[in-house]
């Protein structure tokens, strides 16, 4: 005979008890004093007054910093867009591939998540650099077009100029794509997996065409999916701090940049606990945003 939870309360504390303890610990407290440096200000080089300001926030209002946000929910959102784009494919023929050939490409997915983020990222700056592989492959191709093109008698290219594709916003994009594609292919591909897929043979079997039926049968069924992939890349590429430190440069900075500066450099606690706690509290609206329209969703199922 099964027990529930309230008919077994020891065994349930004796399981709840410690992960409780651990999260209110070394997450919500921790937490709570950054929230509470919000409020404060420096009174000294290691101390800091609680007075309950406001100060912070409104000067985090500045347009200074307001541009600094702005740019880092529109670099968040080319990212997760261009992930959406390039992740979708994958995931669908992923979802459609054989049960052997499906193990093989989910571990290439996940293969990244093996290695260090900071080995990764200067892995890409190998690539990206001036004498990388991306402006080497492209210098070869330059110069075996310039010899057919003077085989041929027609005039040559010029010397070949390298490409500048590191500290700068496209390097950054490029840097949180490359990070973040693996969280928006995998909820992509749970939903694809999962969807009834006797509803496209009869999309197809009604004569409409492939495209017709992936736009219109395949993507509202995977709409969990890809809201669960949106919410899930746009909101650590938004708190990026790696990425754009190495990739960009000085005006390439990012809003997780200037708080890890106000931390460390600027010794301005208070000020970098409000910009955190901002930061936070766009997260919650994209979350609230995706919980609205998963309820919508159902409700229209």
């Amino acid at each position: 005979m099964e027990q529930t939870w309230k008919q077994a309360k020891a065994a349930f504390a004796a399981i709840a008890v410690p992960p409780i303890a651990w999260l209110f610990l070394f997450f919500l407290v921790p937490m709570a004093v950054i929230w509470a440096y919000s409020f404060g200000e420096n009174t000294g080089p290691i101390t800091i007054d609680l007075t309950g300001t406001f100060a912070n926030y409104i000067r985090a209002l500045e347009p200074l910093y307001l541009q600094i946000f702005l740019k880092s929910l529109i670099v968040a959102g080319i990212t997760t867009l261009l992930c959406l784009i390039i992740g979708f494919p994958v995931a669908l023929a992923i979802a459609f591939a054989t049960p052997k050939m499906k193990s093989w490409l989910l571990l290439l997915i996940m293969l990244p998540f093996w290695t260090n983020l900071l080995i990764r990222t200067f892995a890409l700056i190998a690539v990206l650099r001036e004498q990388g592989y991306v402006n080497f492959a492209l210098e070869w191709l330059w110069n075996n077009a310039s010899g057919f093109m003077t085989l041929i008698g027609l005039q040559p290219f010029g010397e070949y100029e390298p490409l500048t594709l590191l500290y700068n916003n496209t390097a950054v994009i490029i840097g949180l794509v490359y990070v973040h594609l693996p969280f928006m292919v995998l909820p992509l591909y749970s939903a694809l997996d999962r969807m009834d897929r006797s509803l496209m043979e009869a999309s197809l079997d009604l004569g409409a065409g492939h495209m017709r039926t992936i736009w219109s049968v395949v993507v509202p069924l995977a709409a969990p999916g890809i809201a669960s992939g949106i919410l899930i890349t746009f909101i650590p590429a938004l708190g990026a701090y790696l990425t754009p430190d190495l990739l960009g440069g000085t005006d390439s900075q990012m809003i997780a940049n200037v708080i890890e500066r106000q931390f460390k450099r600027a010794n301005d606690w208070p000020f970098g606990a409000a910009l955190s706690f901002l930061l936070m509290y766009l997260t919650f609206i994209a979350i609230a945003a995706q919980a609205f329209i998963q309820r919508k969703s159902e409700r229209r199922g």
